[in-house]
């Protein structure tokens, strides 16, 4: 074959056979870097001019092969399947073969960590967020399923969990986020009782200030905000957590050794979740209440005694079992979207905050979608 005079042109194609028949490409030379590119688009052209039935390298007379070449000579058989044209290579050298060797064809499939920025209109957009949508809606009910599975296990052989670890995390995630917690629904509780005050006072009826505040705080307040305190407390931690152990390969090391990445790292955090947020839940009833008993004292003339009993007398045993378990749902999404998100990382640490920040927001979105659907089973059965 005839080419142009090119400065890295220092190798040559050869091609015996007729058109849409087999054809035999002796290749001699060097294939490396510098002339990779070339290489590509002859080999391309090649193929779409002759458009062979069967293809068979002969790799004898080249000279010099480096991994860039190797890489190109497995994108023309990456090309020929695509094609539907069976390639064969023959008189491949030892030092070839091992050069090749070197390169995982699995891996050349895998998408880029950075993805090629360019313009994309609406439409494309909003497509291409739908699929993301989708395959994170099934990737994270995969691991949920998964995660239950282990739940399930660990309830069946309590002796095969890590409780150590629960310890640990149950420190972490609970006793560390006291102060917050109870500072946060000491306020909360202020305030809602203090804007429903200048309401209500107006009528007479300072006293159902407790009321107000006691149902608002034991079936809303309370377990949706400290859950979403732990979610940005813990769930990140969660997710940095893990994700950092994917980006230095130790979760693989983990597998190496037979062990069970959501049993060894994730269930210690969601059974540690499950303990403490329900405990927070309570301790966050608690310092709101007191909130609302510090303006009903000192801004509306009630007696402790008197708001505190008017709070006993508008909660309900049930009110108080349905906000605990509301809590022990709302810890299993915040812990299981954080180590979820934290096995999905690949890359470094930019992926390692990415995931960190999906985490908090899939957990925060999960929380309020769940409150609002057991706002309506609730009000639907009359609870």
């Amino acid at each position: 074959m005839d080419h142009p005079p090119h400065p890295n042109r220092n190798f040559s194609l050869k091609v015996a056979g007729q058109k849409g028949r087999e054809l035999n490409l002796a290749i001699s030379g060097r294939i490396a870097l510098e002339n990779l590119s070339l290489f590509n688009e002859e080999v391309a052209a090649l193929l779409a001019r002759k458009a062979p039935g069967k293809l068979t390298v002969d790799l004898a007379g080249v000279e010099y092969l480096d991994s860039a070449g190797a890489l190109g000579l497995l994108q023309l058989e990456s090309e020929s399947k695509a094609r539907s044209v069976p390639l064969q290579f023959v008189n491949l050298s030892e030092k070839a073969k091992g050069i090749m060797g070197l390169i995982d064809p699995e891996a050349l499939k895998i998408p880029p960590l950075i993805k090629e920025r360019g313009s994309a209109s609406l439409v494309e957009q909003l497509g291409e967020g739908s699929q993301r949508f989708a395959k994170d809606l099934v990737e994270v009910t995969v691991f949920l399923g998964a995660l239950l599975i282990s739940l399930m296990q660990a309830l069946l052989h309590p002796r095969s969990v890590r409780w150590q670890d629960v310890a640990y995390y149950m420190k972490r995630a609970g006793a560390d986020g006291l102060p917050i917690v109870g500072l946060l629904s000491f306020l909360l509780g202020l305030i809602i009782a203090f804007m429903s005050s200048l309401q209500l006072k107006q009528f007479g009826a300072n006293i159902f200030v407790a009321s107000l505040l006691a149902i608002g705080m034991v079936k809303e307040l309370g377990p949706i905000m400290t859950a979403i305190l732990v979610a940005g407390r813990s769930g990140s931690a969660f997710a940095a957590e893990i994700g950092t152990m994917k980006v230095n390969e130790e979760v693989d090391a983990l597998v190496t050794m037979g062990f069970d990445p959501i049993n060894f790292l994730a269930l210690p955090k969601v059974l540690a979740a499950i303990i403490v947020v329900p405990i927070l839940t309570v301790y966050a009833d608690i310092f709101g209440i007191a909130g609302g008993l510090l303006v009903g004292v000192l801004g509306l003339d009630l007696t402790p005694y008197a708001y505190l009993k008017e709070t006993q007398t508008s909660l309900a045993l049930l009110d108080i079992i349905l906000s605990l378990f509301k809590a022990g749902i709302f810890a299993v999404l915040i812990a299981g979207i954080g180590c979820q998100r934290g096995f999905q990382v690949r890359g470094g640490a930019a992926a390692v905050g990415s995931a960190t920040t999906s985490a908090v927001v899939s957990a925060l979105f999960l929380i309020i979608v769940t409150d609002s659907a057991f706002a309506l089973a609730f009000q639907y059965l009359g609870i």
